[in-house]
């Protein structure tokens, strides 16, 4: 199992954004993106400086994202 990097909240909004999300709105510290094609999920992502293992692995388990693509994904970013 690959290492997950460390990465921003905003940075993961960068990714997504790749990714067919868009930014739906923001409450707080956390912001909601929303993939437009089917199927249609929303996902919050807290804009933090760090993200937590846990809450990153959980969104990119959510999204269906492996480390490897993030990983490709952020180098290209």
């Amino acid at each position: 199992m690959k290492r997950l990097p460390v990465v921003s909240g905003r940075t993961l909004v960068q990714v997504l954004e790749r990714r067919g999300f868009i930014f739906v709105r923001q409450r707080g510290s956390h912001l909601m993106m929303r993939r437009i094609e089917p199927p249609h999920i929303t996902v919050p992502i807290p804009d933090h400086k760090e993200l937590r293992p846990g809450t990153l692995r959980g969104i990119l388990r959510d999204i269906g994202i492996t480390v490897e693509e993030l990983n490709e994904i952020l180098g290209e970013i």
